[in-house]
């Protein structure tokens, strides 16, 4: 069965070219010492030198070796046998043993090389002490030696191989996981920043188109008796569309909600109360209790478009007469109360409704303003029992009304 090898390092290819110049240098050697008459005969060890010298350049050239333990395994067969045939002719040829270790541990792998290890040098010593007439411990030291040497190389080669391709492979799949975490963060502002946009544009662009809409009917129904009643429809619609027109800059500049002006919080409420009762004729009155606090700018925004968005809603659906909205200071949060006495609703079929005249982003909007602060958005309501809408959210340590407001911030999407 086919097995596929190892890719080839730059270390391995070093260590592979060492290996063939080793094997080239041994064969000279051992053709030179027995031309120069000092072991074997010359001609018998340059046959069996050459037979090896050709087995062993065959083997790197043949795909199949590089391809396949078996093959692999015929060719060092075959080596062995070529290197048998040095080993009669000279005992020189037991150098040779040193680099077949290596080659048998790398084309063998850890189960077959240091069994074909372990016979590589048994022949050596066996040849050495039968070219020396005689086996001593000294001779066996030397084979046996060179075995362990290149045995703990390799394995300690192949296990450093094993733990950097391992690395490689965690820092691909940790290169990989940082990108797809980048295209989910960016997946995720995206949309949290289009949620944040359609809750902007349903507490400020469509609530003021709505009083448009609602204005320009009372001067349609006004007309043509009641002239100068119509003239003022008019006029407060076209007031609220310049309003509009104000926050749809603010939303391609990105700057503090003009409702806010630079003012206190209460103070904004105040206006939007005033602003909600000339338009719709609805009277909505605002209390504040406790110690006004100057919040960071951020949270005045979210409470501001909660009150702005819980007004839309009972000028829209609720047939009320009167509203009331109240701020509450207290030690460690602030509270908005939004009530009105009109018709009222069940909450728990509200929540269950996918769609709806203002798509959706009504109450969850609200809660989603309250949720980015900590704070937390209850709606207690009945049919015919009018509505009440309560935030909560905890307070840091905040400025007194009067003091310098923190700079602008940016509004935290959810």
């Amino acid at each position: 069965m086919a097995t596929e090898r190892p890719r080839i390092t730059p270390v391995a290819r070093v260590l592979q070219v060492c290996l063939h110049l080793l094997v080239a240098g041994l064969l000279v050697l051992a053709v030179a010492r027995a031309a120069l008459g000092r072991d074997g005969d010359p001609a018998a060890v340059g046959a069996a030198a050459s037979a090896m010298a050709v087995v062993y350049a065959a083997g790197p050239r043949l795909a199949a070796v590089r391809r396949s333990r078996r093959a692999a395994a015929l060719w060092l067969a075959l080596l062995g046998l070529t290197w048998a045939g040095v080993l009669f002719a000279t005992q020189d040829g037991v150098w040779l043993a040193f680099p077949l270790y290596f080659l048998e541990l790398h084309l063998l792998g850890r189960r077959g090389g240091p069994v074909a290890v372990g016979l590589t040098a048994l022949a050596a010593i066996v040849a050495w002490a039968w070219h020396q007439h005689g086996f001593s411990l000294a001779a066996a030291i030397g084979p046996a030696l060179g075995a362990a040497v290149a045995t703990a190389t390799v394995l300690g080669y192949q296990a450093l191989y094993r733990e950097s391709e391992e690395r490689r492979r965690l820092i691909d799949e940790l290169t990989a996981a940082r990108a797809d975490l980048a295209a989910a963060h960016h997946t995720a502002g995206v949309l949290a920043e289009r949620e944040r946009l359609a809750r902007e544009i349903h507490d400020t662009l469509a609530q003021s188109l709505s009083s448009i809409q609602l204005l320009l009917r009372a001067a349609q129904r006004a007309l043509p008796e009641r002239t100068d009643a119509a003239a003022g429809y008019v006029e407060q619609a076209r007031q609220a569309a310049q309003d509009n027109l104000d926050e749809a800059r603010r939303f391609v500049r990105a700057l503090t909600p003009p409702a806010l002006d630079g003012d206190p919080l209460p103070v904004a409420l105040e206006r939007l109360c005033a602003t909600t009762t000339a338009h719709s004729g609805l009277p909505v009155h605002l209390h504040v209790s406790g110690d006004p606090l100057r919040l960071p700018v951020p949270q005045e925004v979210a409470l501001l478009r909660i009150a702005q968005s819980a007004l839309g809603n009972t000028v829209r659906h609720a047939r009320a007469s009167h509203a009331e909205v109240t701020l509450s200071y207290m030690e460690g949060e602030v509270a908005l109360d939004v009530f009105d006495d009109g018709a009222g609703f069940d909450p728990v079929a509200v929540a269950g409704r996918t769609g709806g005249d203002d798509g959706g982003f009504g109450l969850p909007s609200m809660r989603a303003r309250a949720r980015a602060f900590g704070g937390t958005l209850t709606v207690e309501s009945a049919p015919g029992e009018g509505t009440a809408v309560a935030v909560q959210l905890p307070v840091g340590a905040a400025a007194p009304v009067g003091a310098a407001p923190a700079g602008p911030a940016p509004e935290v999407a959810p």
